[in-house]
C-alpha cells in the first residue's frame, strides 16, 4: 500500500468529512490554528463536515458550543459522539424504555434517553445493558454498580476504547483505561461502539448521507483503522498524537490514504508517491530500505520526504519492513 494522490483538493473528491476533534480541531482548550479556516473553506466548496468524536462525556450541543467559541462553526446536528453510537447499539437490541445503567457523564445519559431507553444508576434496577463512557468525574460507586450489573448478565458496551487522550497538560488516561476495571472484575469483554469499530463512523455516514466520506484524524489505531474497517478514505494529520516514526512502521490497517500537517490538508491537492519493493519517490525526495535502515536522499518539502519514507517502508518486503530504523532519515527532515 502507498499514499494516494489527487490533482484536485480533497474537498472536490469526497462529499463529506468525518472529522475527529481531539488533536485535529483542538488540543485541550485551544484550537489547532488551521482548523477554523479549514472547516469554513471545505464547507464553502460543498463538502459536508461533521465532527466525530470518541469522547462521550458531553452532549453534542455542549461540544458545538465549545467549537463555536473556538471560531469553528458547528451545531448539535454536526456533532456525532461515541455516546450516540453506543446508545444506538443498545436500542437496536432492546425494547424502548429498557433500563440502561450509565457509567459516564451527561452526554452519555442524554444519548441513552434520546434513543428511548431509560438511564439508571444502580444494578438493583436490573438494567439490560451497561454503557461506560469517559467522564472526568468518574465515580467508584458507579463503576461498582456497573460491574455488578455486568456480572448479573447485562450487556457491557463501552463508548470507545481509547487508552489515552491529548490534553493541555499532556497525554492523559481515557475511557479504554477506565473500562478495564469492569472488564477485569467481571471477566466480560465489552462491545465497543467508538473508533476503530464500525458503529461510530456508520453514525457519521447516516448523519451526512455521505457516499464518498473522508475520515480525518490524528490516531492510527482509532481514526485510520476505523476508516479501514468502514472501507472509507482517510487522511492522517500530524497535529495530534501520531509521530512520524509510528506512521512509518504502521501495519496495513493503520496506513492512511493521505497525509497532512493539519486539517487544512482536506482543502489541498496531494502529490503522487511512487513506491515499489522498498523504494519510493515523492517531490524531490527518494527513500529506500537498505539492510534494515531507511535511507533518504534529495530535498524539498518535509512532508513529501515523510511521504517517500512511508512509501518505501510500506512497500518493502515484510521481513525488511518489520523493524526498520528510521532515526537518521527522520533527523534529515527535522524530526
Amino acid at each position: 500500500m502507498t499514499l494516494l494522490s489527487s490533482a484536485r483538493p480533497l474537498n472536490a473528491i469526497y462529499d463529506a468529512a468525518l472529522v475527529d476533534l481531539d488533536g485535529v480541531v483542538y488540543i485541550g482548550s485551544q484550537a489547532v490554528p488551521a482548523a477554523p479556516e479549514a472547516v469554513e473553506k471545505a464547507r464553502a466548496a460543498g463538502m459536508r463536515v461533521v465532527f466525530v468524536t470518541n469522547n462521550a462525556a458531553r452532549t453534542p450541543a455542549a461540544v458545538a458550543e465549545q467549537l463555536t467559541a473556538l471560531d469553528v462553526a458547528a451545531d448539535a446536528q454536526s456533532v456525532v459522539t461515541s455516546a450516540d453510537a453506543a446508545a444506538r447499539m443498545v436500542a437496536e437490541r432492546f425494547p424502548a424504555g429498557s433500563p440502561v445503567l450509565v457509567v459516564g457523564d451527561t452526554g452519555l445519559r442524554h444519548a441513552v434517553w434520546r434513543r428511548g431507553l431509560r438511564p439508571v444508576s444502580v444494578s438493583a434496577d436490573r438494567p439490560v445493558a451497561v454503557i461506560q463512557g469517559y467522564s472526568p468525574r468518574m465515580d467508584y460507586d458507579l463503576i461498582t454498580e456497573g460491574g455488578l450489573a455486568v456480572s448479573q448478565g447485562a450487556l457491557f458496551v463501552v463508548s470507545n476504547n481509547d487508552s489515552t487522550t491529548p490534553m493541555d497538560r499532556g497525554i492523559l488516561p481515557a475511557n479504554g483505561s477506565f473500562s478495564r476495571v469492569i472488564a477485569n472484575a467481571t471477566g466480560q469483554e465489552p462491545v465497543v461502539a467508538g473508533k476503530p469499530m464500525r458503529p461510530l463512523h456508520e453514525e457519521g455516514v447516516l448523519r451526512t448521507g455521505a457516499r464518498a466520506p473522508l475520515v480525518v484524524g490524528d490516531r492510527l489505531d482509532t481514526d485510520i483503522e476505523g476508516a479501514t474497517s468502514n472501507e472509507a478514505a482517510s487522511m492522517l494529520v500530524l497535529s495530534g498524537v501520531t509521530k512520524p516514526a509510528d506512521l512509518i512502521t504502521a501495519p496495513t490497517r493503520h496506513q492512511p490514504d493521505y497525509l497532512a500537517w493539519d486539517l487544512g490538508g482536506m482543502n489541498l491537492p496531494h502529490p503522487e508517491t511512487q513506491a515499489a519493493a522498498g523504494e519510493a519517490h515523492c517531490g524531490g525526495w527518494t527513500a529506500a530500505v537498505r539492510e534494515g535502515h531507511l535511507r533518504l536522499t534529495g530535498e524539498g518539502d518535509r512532508l513529501d520526504g515523510l511521504r517517500a519514507l512511508c512509501g518505501a517502508a510500506w512497500s518493502a518486503p515484510q521481513e525488511a519492513g518489520s523493524d526498520l530504523d528510521s532515526r537518521d532519515a527522520l533527523a534529515q527532515l527535522g524530526w
